[in-house]
């Protein structure tokens, strides 16, 4: 009976929702991993993780996530604007 319209672009859809959440995901577990591998493994460093590693590590992975759902989104305005 009724329709509902759909709106056209690429920020519409929950795959687009799911992809943005994915890479967000993906990119706060890299950044996570790496700033603990670098504090574990840096020459020089103690080869200890206490909590201002741990901290940090969550701070980077958060700032990585942030980064990538911006570029993400970033990049599907740019697309939408040339369509």
């Amino acid at each position: 009976m009724f329709m509902i319209a759909q709106q056209e672009g690429p920020n519409s859809g929950q795959a687009w929702k799911t992809r943005r959440r994915r890479a967000g995901i993906a990119a706060f577990l890299v950044g996570l991993v790496a700033t603990l591998a670098f504090f574990a493994f840096f020459p020089g460093l103690p080869h200890v993780i206490d909590w201002g590693a741990i901290l940090v590590s969550l701070a980077v992975g958060g700032l990585a996530r942030w980064g990538c759902q911006s570029w993400i989104t970033g990049r599907a305005k740019e697309k939408a604007e040339r369509m």
